[in-house]
């Protein structure tokens, strides 16, 4: 069958800034097919999820001369073109999903809230068959978020099923390793669509799992590997849980990263002075941490991309390394929900 062309047009909705000094609107708008950069794939549209980020960035001011970016972080659709460089073995008509960064002033069409739409080809998957479009559309940012979260910031061993012919770039772990009692990790905001999957990959890495989530959630979070679960309106949650760990939490995963979040993370992490470990908290908002003795780690999981980028001005450059782990994690992650060892957060489904 020979192949079809392409639309010459498309729609896609669109942050607008019609003049520096007034507030961002939002439009639905025709727009060009995006341009096919030499490292990725074109692609046609068929689910989005929302994502916080989509509403946190509306007020975002754009680099002066830059007059809209493309809405939209997490996708899933069909491939209809692949670029030159993509490594990756892509076929048009495969159907995949990957993050792309929303507002980036150096290229205002990478979002994906349009019917065509551009991703980087060696950080998307292949949907595996027992996943639908919809349920493939929640994964991106949740997953590269975890990735880059646990296995660059955290530095916690990749999950043992890595070590197999399957995953022959594996990490060695070695013998003492595997022989020491397992860690500790708070994941705070355990029902949260990131943290789903962070138990999970803490589960698949080893490590005792303690959550914080409302009740209600608690049933979902023990069948995804959460062994100890706190309600976080618990003015002593974070006392319990440095109870519970005997007073040595020192890895500290925060997907929610409010002022309250970080106080009940700041009673739970260890206070012991002389610590065997680097006590560390990761947030994915950027606030401060009420302790000077642990190391704050923010990150923007858009680096798994390694090309710069900006936003509202700042210049985030190139991270070659996050690149190379962002690849490596992502054929884990589509081997893992392929055999049903990952799964995805629990979908509410929008026309639209």
């Amino acid at each position: 069958m020979p192949q079809q062309p392409l639309p010459t047009t498309n729609h896609g909705l669109l942050k607008i800034s019609p003049n520096q000094a007034l507030p961002n609107i939002t439009s639905l708008t025709p727009l060009p097919i995006p341009k096919l950069r030499p490292s990725y794939i074109l692609v046609k549209t068929i689910a989005v999820a929302l994502n916080p980020t989509d509403w946190q960035t509306l007020d975002e001011k754009f680099k002066p001369g830059t007059e809209y970016s493309l809405l939209g972080c997490d996708a899933s659709g069909i491939v209809v073109a692949v670029g030159e460089d993509v490594e990756k073995g892509f076929r048009r008509v495969s159907m995949l999903r990957e993050e792309l960064r929303v507002g980036n002033d150096l290229e205002p069409e990478d979002g994906c809230f349009a019917e065509y739409i551009v991703m980087k080809g060696d950080l998307a998957m292949h949907i595996p068959p027992n996943l639908s479009f919809e349920e493939a559309a929640t994964l991106p940012c949740g997953l590269i978020t975890v990735g880059l979260g646990f296995y660059r910031h955290l530095e916690l061993p990749f999950p043992n099923l890595l070590r197999s012919p399957v995953e022959n770039q594996a990490e060695k772990i070695s013998e003492e390793e595997e022989e020491q009692e397992p860690k500790w990790i708070l994941i705070y905001g355990g029902s949260s669509a990131t943290g789903t999957l962070a138990i999970q990959f803490a589960k698949l890495s080893g490590l005792k799992v303690i959550t914080t989530a409302s009740p209600r959630n608690f049933e979902l979070l023990r069948g995804l590997g959460a062994e100890y679960l706190f309600d976080y309106h618990d003015p002593e949650c974070g006392a319990k849980i440095n109870a519970l760990t005997n007073n040595a939490l020192y890895l500290v995963f925060d997907t929610i990263a409010t002022a309250s979040s970080a106080s009940i993370c700041a009673s739970a992490i260890s206070t012991l002075p002389s610590s065997p470990q680097k006590k560390i908290y990761v947030n994915l908002m950027g606030i401060p941490f009420p302790r000077s003795d642990v190391t704050n780690i923010f990150f923007l999981g858009y680096t798994v991309r390694g090309e710069a980028f900006e936003i509202e001005g700042e210049r985030w450059e190139a991270v070659p390394e996050d690149f190379e782990l962002g690849k490596r994690f992502m054929g884990l992650c589509e081997n893992l929900l392929r055999e049903g060892k990952i799964k995805p957060h629990p979908v509410k489904m929008l026309e639209g």
